[in-house]
């Protein structure tokens, strides 16, 4: 079985660690399995691409296609026209794309017209904000998908409402939890907590990268100074996207309790969110292991397409309603955010379930036609 794998931006990465793992334990095995990796370059600065190879043990991709940024049509078409290439040089019998961003769509796209099966992980998860650029990359992608691999039983009913064979949905888990969980042990401080004096126990972490929420200036003003004036004397921790710091930077905002830093490589990252006193943020992946290290998370969301970590998890979204965010604030430093669980099959061994259900697909689909 030949298998292009493609993943083009951080979620991506960590979501293609553990399957590229797994899948080398079972060639190990003797089994006939083998993968081509493709990175679409959607993600080009090192420290939300490279290092994440690295960090997670990822071998270097096969190829870059080298999209780069532009607006979303440009991005879309340039992967669309470099995977296309790729394909045609390098035929697969099974394409795996995973999460939502362009490279999913863009892909996906390809290899059906190139008469290419197509398996979706983290299929059928859904936010119903047709506004969300990853809500039409997620809604594309399983309408042409030919195989499901699913996180949670509300992904299941999505895709069951939108008329998805059973036999095609393959319930799985959480594959980033994977990621989370093998690396646990080796979460690291970023330098700047020992030089900076910065108890992190007594920090919130702030991510924001959303074009809603960063690229109006004032909006972002707004935002930094409810979350500041509602922390009183906690050091607020704030890793840049590339077009958040472009905007704070533009406005020569600065205050003496946010610290803001170039974007972190995971092991980092992870340091500062387990041990935080809780995230603001309005990440996708951040409530999945926020949830799973049990770390009050206030999503400045309108909706989320998770929403296990809301009804289970330790997540609440409260949109931008800066008097939310000052309640919400205000019970994590009174100590009185819920405690919060972990959702079904988010255990660790997400790679190991869809390796299995890959190679029953394989089995499935090379079995001698019936005689009459």
């Amino acid at each position: 079985m030949k298998l292009t794998i493609v993943a083009g931006a951080r979620p991506n990465f960590l979501k293609i660690a553990p399957l590229i793992k797994e899948i080398g334990q079972v060639i190990q095995q003797g089994v006939g399995i083998s993968y081509r990796l493709v990175h679409t370059g959607q993600h080009y600065d090192d420290n939300l691409s490279r290092v994440f190879f690295d960090e997670l043990g990822i071998p270097l991709p096969d190829v870059n296609l080298e999209s780069g940024s532009g607006t979303h049509a440009e991005q879309t078409a340039n992967i669309m026209i470099g995977f296309e290439k790729e394909l045609i040089e390098y035929p697969s019998d099974l394409v795996i794309v995973v999460g939502d961003v362009n490279s999913t769509m863009a892909c996906s796209i390809v290899a059906k017209k190139l008469h290419t099966e197509v398996a979706h992980i983290e299929a059928g998860i859904r936010s119903f904000d047709i506004h969300m650029p990853e809500e039409v990359n997620r809604i594309v992608t399983d309408s042409i998908a030919d195989y499901f691999f699913t996180p949670t039983e509300t992904a299941n009913e999505n895709l069951m409402r939108s008329g998805v064979s059973a036999s095609r949905v393959h319930y799985v888990g959480n594959i980033m939890i994977d990621s989370l969980l093998q690396n646990k042990d080796k979460f690291v401080a970023p330098l700047f907590i020992e030089e900076e004096g910065i108890d992190i126990t007594k920090s919130i972490v702030l991510t924001l990268h959303r074009p809603s929420n960063v690229d109006n200036a004032n909006k972002l003003k707004n935002t930094l100074e409810a979350v500041l004036k509602n922390t009183y004397g906690h050091t607020v921790i704030l890793p840049a996207h590339p077009r958040t710091k472009k905007v704070i930077d533009g406005m020569n905002y600065s205050h003496p309790r946010l610290f803001v830093t170039d974007p972190m490589n995971y092991l980092s990252f992870n340091y500062l969110v387990r041990d935080c006193m809780a995230v603001v943020t309005d990440s996708g992946g951040i409530q999945e292991e926020t949830t799973v290290m049990g770390v009050p998370c206030i999503t400045l969301r309108d909706s989320t397409e998770r929403p296990e970590t809301v009804t289970i998890g330790t997540n609440e979204i409260i949109g931008n309603d800066l008097e939310k965010l000052e309640l919400a604030l205000e019970r994590v430093l009174k100590g009185e955010w819920k405690p919060g669980g972990i959702p079904d099959l988010w255990d660790g061994k997400t790679a190991q379930r869809i390796v299995k259900a890959l190679l029953s697909i394989d089995q499935h689909n090379n079995q001698p036609p019936l005689k009459d």
